[in-house]
């Protein structure tokens, strides 16, 4: 078993970087629970690496060296907890490596031309966290679940490219293709001077029509699931959906102000899913 004071780090990191997925899946048993901390502690350092490298422990080139030679590698909680997690579950290393080389995408590409090569950044970035937790709450997933699964991802990716125009502009990013600027007739100016009118606003509705659809995919096969990861999966799915219901309460201001769920929000979000969850196990026992 795992040293607990490696996986309360790996806790720590999950807990202050993201509320709503530890309160999402906080709920599993272990090991599946601890397996997601090291995970989330793992992605978080990535993403740290190339959004905030003078607080990062490692730059990415010495994460995916580290990781390539994991079995070796010390100096960090994140190390022997990985090797904890390889050694517990049937996970592949690719999905980690392909979320290197997203993340590594924005070091060099960060303005988007096309919905394809969006797309390719979000299952990169995105769609590879699927892949990572599938092996940990699935006990036998088929291709479909596993498809399932990264559409699942992508779906959360575009709820943060909503959420974080204004953040990402500020550090000389911008995620919404030129075709889709094009296509709703907002200009690269109106970007630059962070403009919230109609255009912008049918924009931001055609993204989160985008994740509407791929949350929809991604929850096709959730029935497979056992009951508990099933339930965390809804359950972040049902947070991250309440970032886009935010975003309107904000009248669509995402520049300036970030869409906050609240925690009045996230309590009733917990009840209603809870209660469907409870409602399905009832007719699962009925049938």
């Amino acid at each position: 078993m795992i040293d607990s004071n490696l996986i309360l780090e790996c806790e720590k990191m999950m807990k202050k970087g993201s509320a709503s997925f530890y309160e999402a899946f906080r709920f599993l048993p272990s090991p599946r629970k601890e397996a997601v901390f090291v995970i989330y502690a793992f992605c978080r350092l990535i993403d740290d690496s190339v959004d905030e490298p003078e607080n990062s422990p490692f730059t990415l080139e010495e994460l995916e060296h580290q990781f390539n030679h994991i079995e070796e590698a010390d100096g960090h909680f994140i190390w022997p907890s990985l090797r904890w997690l390889f050694d517990n579950f049937p996970i592949d290393k690719e999905p980690f490596l392909k979320q290197i080389s997203g993340q590594r995408m924005d070091l060099s590409l960060t303005h988007y031309q096309t919905m394809n090569q969006l797309e390719v950044y979000c299952e990169k970035v995105a769609g590879s966290v699927g892949e990572m937790l599938l092996p940990v709450l699935h006990d036998s997933p088929t291709l479909d679940v596993q498809k399932a699964g990264i559409q699942l991802g992508k779906a959360m990716q575009i709820v943060n490219i909503i959420r974080d125009v204004g953040e990402d502009l500020n550090r000389g990013r911008r995620y919404i293709p030129d075709e889709w600027l094009a296509s709703y007739q907002y200009t690269h100016t109106e970007f630059e001077e962070m403009t919230v009118n109609f255009s912008f606003k049918k924009m931001i509705n055609g993204l989160m029509d985008l994740a509407w659809s791929w949350f929809e995919e991604g929850l096709a096969d959730i029935e497979s699931y056992p009951t508990e990861s099933a339930f965390s999966v809804k359950l972040a799915s049902n947070y991250y959906a309440a970032i886009m219901e935010a975003v309107k309460m904000n009248e669509y201001q995402v520049y300036t102000k970030r869409a906050v769920v609240s925690d009045k929000k996230k309590k009733a979000i917990y009840l209603t899913t809870l209660q469907s969850a409870l409602e399905d196990v009832d007719q699962s026992i009925e049938a």
